[in-house]
């Protein structure tokens, strides 16, 4: 249960990071999932692990986002170690994930603290499907992607030194890479 003033949220386990403790009287940031009436009044469910946590964090805590010129196109998230973030702008003049990151990282090491430790991979979002699942891969140099439309799947070339990169630990960095 989390005290909200005058109302209690309710942030059930499936909602919470594994890697995260939860002290009384600690001050966090959640997401708003829904607002339901029960008996007892309002009931409001929380989380920390849904994936448009990272979206209005980001939207927070970077002006560009904030006023629409840099769009976030995707999130894929596994929550409490690795989240991938799809940012796109129209302005040419701007560079969308070096807004994002900051000098020196600042603003991605404000949201990293935000999110437990939490690694970000901000990626640019492209039209073009195999310039897409190339940076979605990264850090992982991809050598090309050969699409199946029809079937909708890829078939991705690595070099074989980048091989253990392209899949991540537990195959973490392309099962973000394919939402």
């Amino acid at each position: 249960l989390i005290d909200l003033g005058k109302v209690t949220g309710v942030l059930l386990a499936e909602q919470q990071n594994r890697n995260e403790n939860y002290r009384p009287g600690a001050r966090m940031k959640f997401f708003v999932m829904a607002v339901e009436m029960s008996s007892r009044g309002p009931e409001i469910l929380l989380s920390r692990s849904h994936a448009n946590m990272v979206r209005e964090i980001f939207r927070q805590e970077i002006p560009e986002v904030a006023s629409g010129v840099i769009e976030i196109k995707g999130v894929a998230r596994d929550a409490g170690f690795r989240s991938k973030v799809s940012v796109f702008t129209a302005d040419p003049a701007i560079d969308p994930i070096g807004s994002c990151i900051g000098q020196r990282g600042s603003r991605i090491t404000t949201i990293i603290e935000e999110l437990g430790g939490e690694k970000i991979d901000v990626i640019q979002f492209s039209d073009n499907a195999i310039q897409y699942i190339s940076h979605a891969l990264s850090p992982a140099k991809v050598l090309g992607v050969e699409l199946d439309e029809d079937n909708k799947t890829a078939t991705v070339t690595v070099a074989p030194e980048q091989f253990s990169i392209a899949i991540g630990r537990s195959g973490q960095n392309v099962r973000l890479a394919s939402e």
